[in-house]
């Protein structure tokens, strides 16, 4: 939902927005790296929770950039760093998701989608053509096929894809501490990886796509609730501190559901949270940190004796009731 700013020093995943001008191919493969993980992450929560997302794609485990989302001036390093034989390419692949088994690679070129040819139409820097070959693997069914181009040849990779929650995880550059869900995309800022351990960022990737899940920002919008200044003022400020608490509730969930320990979120929130919550300054869209970590407790409690997974609270029965 809202933005998150740290007071300190899909369905496939496509991770890498519109690159800064400048970058080098050191800096490039570092933001490899960084996508890995939340692709990784991404990818457990996304597959693990598919049957308490009311939209579903196909989740390949592909993680998809194109050559337009880069500055002409990062364009020479991004050609070196990652080939781009065709102008989608294949950034790297979650181990043991069904593109890993079906042999997909990073940095092989994608010609096509399920027959339909990826083309660069987008001006740079844009995610234009990226999102495109995004949209051609939402639009397939079970197996995706993949025109992919490898060392000068052609071939065809089809992709037994899994279900999962039609949600694309995306990590952002900047220098702030942002987390935020439109919707329909999950974005976490870099800086959480530079600090944070995959299992604390898990905690921050579950929250946000709780709120997808719940539809906040759809039923948020129903109900009237104002952004910017008046956001932080009463009934505004209540539904929005609302869907903060629902979301940092059903993220226990997901995160139990993906297989991470349910008590991650309460430390992560515990040991952390004082660099969000900025006292007296602090937003009124959000909890304080006192009352998330007490209400997070008392949800992670319920799964104490570790009910079949998926658990499917409540909550997301609920989600078709107006907020108010």
């Amino acid at each position: 939902m809202k933005k998150v700013h740290i007071v300190a020093p899909a369905l496939l995943f496509a991770l890498t927005a519109a690159a800064p001008a400048g970058l080098s191919v050191e800096s490039l493969e570092v933001l490899r790296g960084y996508d890995q993980r939340l692709a990784t992450i991404g990818w457990r929560l996304a597959t693990a929770n598919a049957a308490l997302c009311d939209t579903q794609a196909p989740a390949t485990g592909a993680v998809l950039h194109a050559i337009t989302q880069y500055d002409t001036a990062t364009e020479p390093a991004a050609r070196r760093a990652f080939g781009f034989a065709t102008p989608v390419a294949v950034e790297t692949v979650v181990a043991e998701s069904p593109a890993a088994r079906a042999g997909l690679r990073a940095n092989d070129a994608v010609a096509a989608i399920d027959g339909q040819p990826l083309a660069a139409t987008a001006k740079p820097p844009s995610v234009g053509d990226r999102d495109a070959a995004l949209a051609a693997i939402a639009r397939g069914g079970g197996t995706v096929r993949f025109a992919i181009v490898r060392d000068g040849e052609r071939r065809e990779v089809p992709v037994a894809a899994t279900p999962g929650c039609a949600a694309t995880f995306e990590v952002v550059l900047g220098p702030e501490m942002t987390a935020q869900s439109d919707g329909h995309m999950v974005q976490i800022g870099v800086r959480f990886f530079e600090r944070y351990r995959d299992e604390e960022v898990a905690v921050v990737a579950a929250h946000e796509l709780a709120h997808v899940v719940l539809r906040h920002r759809a039923r948020l919008e129903a109900a009237g609730v104002k952004g910017g200044l008046f956001g932080e003022l009463g009934r505004n400020a209540r539904l929005s501190q609302r869907a903060e608490e629902e979301a940092d509730r059903l993220g226990v969930h997901l995160l139990y559901n993906a297989g991470y320990d349910p008590a991650a979120a309460a430390r992560f929130w515990r040991t952390h949270g004082g660099d969000i919550d900025g006292g007296f300054f602090r937003s009124r869209t959000h909890p304080a940190t006192k009352l998330r970590v007490a209400a997070i407790e008392v949800e992670a409690a319920t799964l104490a004796a570790a009910p079949p997974r998926p658990s499917i609270p409540a909550l997301v029965v609920q989600r078709d009731q107006p907020m108010q």
